[in-house]
């Protein structure tokens, strides 16, 4: 041996991975405190995270109540490769254990664990697996999982203590996103009710006057003619501003969730609301699918408002189902199902009682889609739209 082997490392090169590790997370929490809505910050965590440890694959589930995910997010996995992927996983498994356990769990090879339960034909192959809780105090709100480290070699305790660092910050981020969102509900709560009260002003001042001007034309129709048109010219220019007025108020309710969020998370969040608000069971099942058209999202979110309302507040169903699936290749399909005492369709038109039956059917037409109705005395109702898509 010479004398040179006998030196000492230069002591900066070791310190180097802790360095960059500490940087790595320092610009992931940083990355995630940026953003406020909910999806963001699920994506960017799941991102940092990916990148943090040199991933191929991640991804992070949010557990509903009832066996599955309210959110599942993926990062190194093109839109193509998730639509042949299917529908949301379940919690089974290794992700079923990783949303009970308070621990990190490593492995070399994840198809060896003896929880392990196998992935749809389309899934990339899968070997070495970090996962690693989110959980503040007592809740596990997440969890992270990550796979195939980009050079092949297994993810190292190195991986697992960056990415429990970064975990911890991503319940933070989490919950200010979470608090950030009901804030911004109760705001919306508190501006639909003054648009309502502004429009019960606006509007009812309008037909009233509507209505005195109409009784004051009639009443001149005979011994004056000449007068009795221009009352009518009258009533003509307050109804187009009363409809002004009400086309004003549409444009302000447009649900800002709608354009922040997209279709899926608003409806599934309406959905909870409306299960946890009423008697009946309320579910929301769905494919994933792309991004529609705004007019598109919009019509089938309110066909769907539409159709809950009905069911919950008319029908006496006990059960309300919705779904929203793929519909062909671009487009999507909207069922919503009750249990209830349902009616004969042609009776309630003929009645006058439209149910919003009207309502529906134009905004299918104005979108190019087709809405579909079945119901009967005891059968229950079904709606159903499909839209075109993009």
């Amino acid at each position: 041996m010479t004398g040179d082997e006998h030196r000492e490392p230069p002591a900066a090169p070791a310190c180097d991975p802790c360095l960059g590790g500490i940087e790595a997370v320092s610009s992931a929490v940083l990355a995630m405190s940026r953003h406020l809505e909910v999806r963001e910050v699920l994506q960017r965590i799941v991102s940092s995270a990916r990148a943090l440890v040199g991933a191929e694959y991640a991804a992070l589930g949010v557990p509903d109540d009832h066996g599955g995910f309210a959110q599942f997010v993926v990062d190194g996995v093109s839109e193509a490769q998730w639509r042949a992927i299917g529908p949301l996983p379940r919690q089974h498994g290794i992700l079923a254990a990783m949303l009970h356990s308070r621990t990190a769990t490593r492995l070399g090879d994840v198809r060896t664990d003896p929880r392990f339960g196998g992935w749809p034909s389309a899934h990339p192959e899968l070997h070495a697996f970090l996962g690693v809780p989110i959980q503040d105090e007592d809740e596990i709100l997440g969890a992270l999982f990550l796979a195939n480290k980009q050079d092949g070699s297994p993810f190292s305790a190195h991986d697992e203590e960056l990415l429990r660092i970064l975990a911890q910050h991503a319940a933070l981020a989490l919950i200010n996103a979470r608090l950030y969102e009901r804030s911004r509900e109760l705001t919306l709560v508190g501006e639909r009710a003054r648009i309502a009260h502004e429009l019960h002003d606006a509007v009812s001042q309008k037909l009233f006057s509507l209505r005195l001007t109409a009784q004051a034309a009639a009443a001149l129709v005979e011994r004056d003619p000449a007068r009795a048109r221009r009352e009518l010219a009258e009533v003509s220019r307050l109804a187009a501003e009363a409809a002004d007025e009400l086309r004003s108020v549409v444009v302000e309710l447009r649900p800002a969730a709608l354009d922040e969020d997209g279709l899926l998370p608003t409806l599934a969040s309406q959905v909870d609301v409306l299960d946890r608000a009423h008697k009946a069971s309320v579910s929301f099942a769905h494919d994933r699918i792309g991004t529609l058209p705004g007019g598109q999202e919009e019509a089938v979110l309110r066909v769907a408002q539409e159709a809950l309302h009905n069911a919950l507040r008319h029908s006496g169903a006990s059960t309300v189902a919705v779904e929203l699936r793929r519909a062909g290749e671009r487009g999507a399909r909207l069922r919503v199902v009750d249990d209830g005492r349902g009616f004969v369709p042609e009776e309630v038109r003929r009645a006058g009682r439209h149910l919003g039956l009207v309502s529906m059917r134009d905004r299918a037409a104005s979108v190019g889609g087709a809405l579909r109705i079945e119901s009967s005395p005891g059968k229950g109702t079904v709606v159903e739209l499909e839209v075109p898509g993009g």
